[in-house]
């Protein structure tokens, strides 16, 4: 196999009629618009761009095949499929032709830093939006407001026979000064010879190539890729070994259960759960032994699975990834579905069994390492507790002894949760499953409350920030699980730096239940209220600094009590008791 040379006109004119597609296993654009720009730049300033590998069709296609974005979904009869450098062909058709409806590329002109006399073209990505019709920013529409920017669009540079388009934008760009249209003509004839030139060569396969070799060809050559991922080359056998679309599949799963991809890339998580059903690690050598005709025949059984795991996590109070203590678990709940009984107690002594794993998963060290095969481990274990009625001690997580629940201790030093510490981020799970209420607004944690893009939880320091910096307390003990609370950004905002008496006092009288009630929301975040209700005013500073810190490690060790005894009731399978769990703390 010899590369041959095809310069973009041909490319284009096969895009347009239809003669080269895609196979329907490759992955659609992934590239961003910096790299975009880059390649638009690599071909205004003639430099190469790399190899492309296309299969020559017969008489019939090996591949089910589809077209390129923005392209023409009907033509001639197709010759060619784009095995590798659909991303650099894609950008370039659809940049050429104004096809990104958030972005429009234009060019202006740098000086050369080897020339000071030259300029070098170079590519600039302009954001674009929509709204009542109209395209936004309108300049870029606008010959003379684009120009007198320094920039011309790309779309001048397309090779198609468009003189008379660009003659009416010079001539509404620059006016009636001849010299100026005669000079902006000449830049834009020569960057159109660039593109024009640009040489994009291809290997191509014969016909004859076996449909298996020419798949193998094709993950060989894309494994290296850096975008290229795991589920690319699943996708490939897939359809190779199916002759279905697993893109296809897993749009309609996002369709049905749209929830899923809150908590989860829904790629891999697909593909996690169908190795774990099939007894495989949920590894990417577990994916490539997946028995892919079984995948697509148990199909409904996996979206099933998925939608009964996404309203499992919600019962628990989990509501997206961005504050999920270990994702592990979640397609291990996922798996499991399929294995739940029918009989209403038998399927309540099952939902205890994923409670108290769920709640162990997010509050010991069993992922911290070596996350995928102890997965399967768990997973095999809890399999046999449903299926076979074995002891719980099967499951290696529930092993209390090898995985001992959080201690106050460990409590006390668990990290901020924003900073993905399982144990931080499994601590604030407690106080979501607990309602978590706002302190100002009273809302409950739920899923619009948690997840809305208006009015967003932050999360809040209850003893503030610069009042603990001020008191000479290290950033890493400021920064503690245990200082943490979520509340909406306005009533963050409007607590700013306080002290807690201070806040909490306004809280209360801007209440009409008053103090209890003030009371009440605090306990929904298993916060005990006499511990957090100290101020400073008046205080000289050097006092004031020792009181700080005496307050806090208090508050600290009272706190890390109360969710300590919480996290053992919630891995036991019992319900959150308020007033058990913070009567002696309050």
């Amino acid at each position: 196999m010899h590369a041959h040379d095809r310069f973009l006109p041909e490319w284009f004119n096969r895009i347009r009629s239809r003669q080269i597609t895609l196979p329907r296993f490759q992955r659609f654009m992934a590239w961003g618009h910096g790299e975009v720009s880059g390649l638009l730049t690599t071909v205004l300033r003639g430099l190469p761009s790399g190899a492309t590998l296309i299969l020559e069709v017969g008489d019939e296609e090996k591949f089910k095949s589809r077209t390129m974005v923005d392209a023409p979904e009907s033509g001639e009869k197709v010759t060619e499929q784009l095995l590798d450098g659909q991303q650099r062909l894609t950008a370039l058709w659809r940049s050429l032709h104004d096809k990104y409806a958030d972005r429009s590329y234009l060019i202006g002109f740098e000086d050369d830093p080897g020339d000071g006399s030259t300029k070098l073209p170079y590519v600039y990505g302009q954001a674009r939006w929509s709204k009542n019709g109209s395209r936004y920013p309108m300049w870029v529409d606008d010959p003379k407001e684009c120009w007198a920017r320094g920039f011309i669009p790309i779309t001048l540079l397309r090779p198609d026979d468009i003189l008379p388009e660009i003659r009416q934008w010079i001539a509404t760009a620059v006016g009636t000064d001849h010299d100026k249209k005669d000079k902006l003509f000449d830049e834009i004839i020569a960057l159109r010879d660039k593109v024009k030139a640009f040489n994009l060569p291809y290997l191509a396969l014969p016909a004859k190539t076996p449909k298996e070799v020419a798949l193998d060809v094709f993950i060989k050559m894309n494994t290296s890729s850096v975008h290229l991922s795991t589920y690319d080359i699943v996708v490939a056998l897939v359809e190779e070994e199916t002759g279905k679309s697993l893109h296809e599949h897993v749009d309609a799963l996002n369709m049905a259960v749209p929830r899923a991809a809150e908590y989860a890339d829904l790629p891999s998580l697909v593909l996690d759960v169908v190795a774990l059903r099939q007894d495989r690690i949920p590894s990417q050598a577990g994916y490539r032994g997946i028995d892919y005709t079984r995948m697509l025949n148990e199909w409904d059984s996996v979206v099933k699975s998925i939608k009964g795991m996404v309203s499992f996590l919600e019962d628990e109070s989990i509501f997206d990834a961005q504050r999920l203590p270990s994702y592990t678990a979640i397609p291990i709940l996922a798996a499991m579905w399929e294995h739940l009984p029918t009989q209403p107690d038998k399927l309540g002594n099952a939902r205890l069994l994923l409670r108290k794993y769920l709640w162990r998963a997010f509050l010991t060290s069993r992922y911290e390492q070596s996350s995928t095969s102890n997965a399967l481990q768990d997973y095999r274990g809890l399999r046999k507790v449903l299926c076979d009625g074995a002891a719980e001690d099967v499951v290696p997580i529930l092993n209390q002894e090898s995985y001992p629940l959080p201690s106050k201790e460990m409590v006390l030093q668990a990290d901020w949760p924003k900073r993905k510490s399982i144990l931080g981020r499994g601590l604030l799970s407690l106080q979501l499953k607990c309602g978590a209420e706002d302190l100002a607004d009273g809302a409950r944690a739920t899923v619009a409350t948690i997840t809305s893009k208006e009015h967003p939880r932050e999360y809040h320091h209850l003893f503030p920030a610069a009042t603990l910096d001020d008191a000479g307390i290290p950033d890493e003990q400021i920064f503690r699980a245990l200082n943490c609370a979520l509340v909406t950004w306005r009533t963050n905002r409007t607590i700013s730096d306080k002290d807690p008496i201070t806040y909490l006092k306004e809280r209360a009288d801007n209440c009409a239940l008053g103090e209890e009630e003030m009371k009440r929301r605090l306990r929904t975040h298993l916060i005990p209220y006499a511990r957090l209700a100290v101020g400073y005013d008046g205080i000289p500073d050097d006092e004031r600094r020792g009181r700080v810190k005496n307050d806090y490690d208090a508050f600290l060790s009272a706190r890390a009590e109360v969710l300590a005894k919480a996290a053992h009731r919630v891995c036991e399978g019992k319900a959150l008791e308020l007033s058990e769990l913070l009567n002696d703390a309050d």
